[in-house]
């Protein structure tokens, strides 16, 4: 059985995340944003990272910290953010040891949807 998706859907990975992080799918909606966020943080997949940030707030590169390594996540609420919406949040929080120790990021994430696409904006 393959490894399940660590983006918490439990379902595999190359059914589950892999099809937006090698763009043959869009994500339908902010959630599923999110979580294929998450898993390319745990991935350190930059191209894609970079890809879905909303230009006005992307950073020039992303420097991921050798020590920190993404665990899990967790959906705590969400509004709006479906194919109907243009606008949506998503509340989460993000698992990661770092040096080994267990941390969590706690956030409310703004996205918007354009041109049929939806795109992480910031915290809000």
């Amino acid at each position: 059985m393959p490894p399940t998706c660590r983006c918490g859907s439990g379902e595999p990975y190359e059914s589950c995340c892999a099809p937006y992080h090698q763009g043959d799918k869009q994500a339908p909606t902010a959630e599923a944003l999110m979580r294929s966020r998450f898993t390319a943080f745990a991935l350190r997949n930059e191209a894609y990272l970079l890809a879905s940030w909303h230009p006005s707030t992307r950073p020039r590169h992303i420097d991921f910290d050798p020590d920190q390594h993404w665990t899990h996540l967790q959906i705590h609420n969400r509004t709006e953010g479906t194919p109907f919406h243009t606008t949506g949040t998503v509340e989460f929080t993000a698992h990661y040891r770092y040096q080994g120790d267990p941390q969590e990021l706690h956030e409310n994430s703004r996205f918007t949807r354009e041109a049929n696409r939806w795109l992480y904006v910031e915290p809000i």
